[in-house]
């Protein structure tokens, strides 16, 4: 049970901090982190069935005042200090009447009503992770998508330059051999076509 509680912990940890470079990186350990916390709740799951100890339904008083303290806190706070703001030992002094009760069945199901929370929370952002994935990803994935893009582009040039005599085009004005060229400046400029051998006599174009 504590290993899996700081390996959740850990791995959101990570997923932040690779968060700037990739997306799959950090997708990957958030999923990691959102399997150790289901495994931690059904440690505590256990731990109550096996001491025919009761598991609080979501509906009961004592589960409800902790999902309220988040915004109770936020109400009590004329700052508008949010949780992120505190220490762990404040945060921890929040939910102090559950996890420092005498009970152990209160402890245990204090547990549990915050690794559901985490959990919906991790949920939520594992939708956001593969939305941005798939739609972008992160640094890493960019360069490799360029770097994709750049050798197609150097291929394509390559196949262009060694292109067969025969594949290159004759003028249609003067019936010289054409040359390929790119446009220098203006709203077409980096596109190619193919210019006349005999220019600036002759200016035939056609396109590539």
């Amino acid at each position: 049970m504590i290993q899996a509680a700081r390996s959740g912990r850990q791995n959101i940890a990570d997923g932040s901090r690779s968060s700037a470079t990739s997306s799959q990186t950090e997708l990957r350990l958030v999923n990691v982190a959102r399997s150790s916390l289901e495994e931690l709740l059904l440690d505590y799951e256990d731990y109550l069935r096996h001491r025919h100890l009761t598991q609080w339904s979501p509906s009961c008083q004592n589960a409800i005042a902790i999902r309220d303290v988040p915004q109770r806190f936020r109400r009590d706070q004329s700052d508008r200090t949010d949780l992120t703001d505190l220490s762990d030992e404040e945060r921890w002094a929040l939910y102090t009447p559950w996890l420092e009760n005498e009970s152990p069945e209160v402890r245990a199901n204090a547990i549990i009503c915050l690794i559901h929370q985490a959990n919906y929370l991790l949920d939520r952002q594992i939708v956001a992770l593969e939305a941005a994935f798939v739609g972008e990803g992160g640094y890493s994935e960019q360069l490799a998508t360029a770097r994709l893009a750049e050798r197609v582009r150097k291929r394509k040039e390559l196949d262009r330059q060694s292109a067969p005599a025969d594949a290159i085009p004759v003028c249609p004005q003067c019936g010289k051999p054409m040359v390929l060229r790119t446009v220098k400046t203006g709203g077409n400029a980096g596109t190619q076509f193919w210019g006349c051998t005999g220019f600036p006599e002759c200016r035939g174009v056609v396109k590539v």
